[in-house]
């Protein structure tokens, strides 16, 4: 299995990396098909993600995953942060092997489970991912999905 050398970069170095102690909100997010497991901790201000830190077991394709994941929802509102999809951390990556691209779920997964413990933590309603919500679609190679500003 060959990975390009964006993603070997995050594999052998990957960012971020670390439990926030005073998290305001904390996720975690595993994978039935592979055992992999993804903690992620979130630090808000404002509506903003100001710190982020992820812990994963797995492979090398979960562990850059998780790490350009990070990257790219640091500075992002919680709406932002929350339609990042599958796809978006694949593209960032350059690509992963078809038979790894499962491992980008988890920062899926994590992320939104991060951001609905904090809305929890604040007595804010969770947000929506059951079947039939963007998470669903967004998991398709169709295109199918219309993006946050078409819902």
């Amino acid at each position: 299995m060959m990975y390009n050398e964006l993603v070997m970069d995050h594999m052998l170095n990957p960012r971020n990396v670390g439990e926030l102690a005073d998290a305001d909100g904390a996720g975690e997010a595993r994978s039935a098909s592979c055992g992999d497991v993804m903690k992620l901790y979130l630090a808000i201000d404002d509506g903003v993600i100001t710190d982020v830190r992820f812990q994963t077991y797995g492979c090398g394709a979960a562990i850059a995953s998780s790490s350009i994941a990070t990257e790219l929802i640091r500075g992002k509102t919680l709406d932002e942060a929350w339609y990042l999809s599958t796809h978006d951390v694949v593209n960032a990556l350059g690509g992963l092997p078809e038979a790894k691209e499962h491992c980008s779920v988890l920062a899926e997964d994590a992320i939104r489970a991060a951001i609905n413990d904090y809305l929890a933590r604040n007595g804010l309603p969770a947000r929506e991912t059951a079947a039939g919500t963007c998470s669903d679609c967004c998991r398709h190679d169709d295109g199918s999905c219309p993006g946050p500003e078409k819902r």
